[in-house]
């Protein structure tokens, strides 16, 4: 089952045209990994699927459905974003961060019900995070907030998880905790997963196709092994590129040639 199709898409701001015509289908319990060099169009495709952006063109498509004809509960109740940031103007517990995703589902304000309680518990559960629910969101490591921002989009039940950049400014070692989360969600949660990362040894990793865009343009999609060529990625990055394997588990390696 496809659990998303994008045909077409184009989007400009005031400073000019940031995808043009991009097409792509994901299926239902998939990774895909989004990459590309600085101002390809990546962050801004996340936020067309989310519907934060409307496109100038084309067409967006969640299990079959017309993005722009669903509500915005029906959008939040199928699409959960992890951001690249985020900032929170008051102190809230981290219980507190991650009960805000049951928002779609709220009936009143305050008014929290059995329900809400479970999936935001569970949510705490599946990331770690649990031991961390008294604590507010300004004592917790960088590692620590992630893994609570992550509980905070699947405390919403999603059925695809939108992540922008979930690993920067992480030590490797919380790198790869999300990393393995991410793999696990998507074994026991069936999510659809959409990964926007600079990290190519992470998105080749982790991902089970690529989508590499260069200038708000598609210019290679697929497997990671037929993506993550030299000759590819140094016409998308312009630098000179090395790819190994490695030797113990098989996996692509990239690394820069200096």
């Amino acid at each position: 089952m496809k659990a998303v199709e994008a045909h077409d898409l184009s989007f400009s701001y005031r400073n000019g045209r940031v995808l043009d015509g991009v097409s792509f289908v994901v299926e239902a319990g998939e990774v895909l990994g989004v990459i590309g060099p600085n101002s390809a169009g990546k962050t801004t495709l996340l936020r067309l699927l989310s519907r934060v952006l409307g496109p100038e063109a084309g067409r967006i498509r969640l299990f079959g459905r017309e993005l722009g004809e669903l509500t915005a509960r029906d959008v939040a109740r199928t699409v959960a974003v992890v951001p690249q940031e985020f900032q929170v103007a008051f102190p809230f517990t981290a219980q507190q961060v991650v009960s805000m995703g049951r928002y779609p589902y709220a009936r009143g304000i305050g008014f929290e019900t059995a329900e809400d309680r479970r999936a935001a518990g569970q949510a705490l559960e599946e990331t770690g995070t649990a031991h961390l629910a008294g604590k507010y969101l300004d004592q917790l490591s960088g590692g620590e907030k992630q893994r609570v921002v992550i509980a905070r989009a699947l405390a919403q039940e999603p059925r695809i998880l939108l992540l922008d950049e979930p690993m920067a400014h992480l030590d490797f070692n919380n790198q790869v905790e999300i990393l393995r989360l991410l793999r696990r969600l998507k074994m026991e949660r069936g999510l659809t997963i959409i990964l926007v990362s600079h990290d190519l040894n992470a998105a080749a990793g982790c991902s089970d196709r690529l989508l590499l865009l260069k200038g708000g343009k598609v210019l290679i999609a697929g497997r990671p092994e037929e993506v993550m060529r030299a000759d590819i990625l140094e016409s998308a990055y312009g630098c000179p590129i090395w790819i190994g394997a490695d030797p113990e588990r098989g996996t692509i390696r990239i690394l820069p040639r200096l």
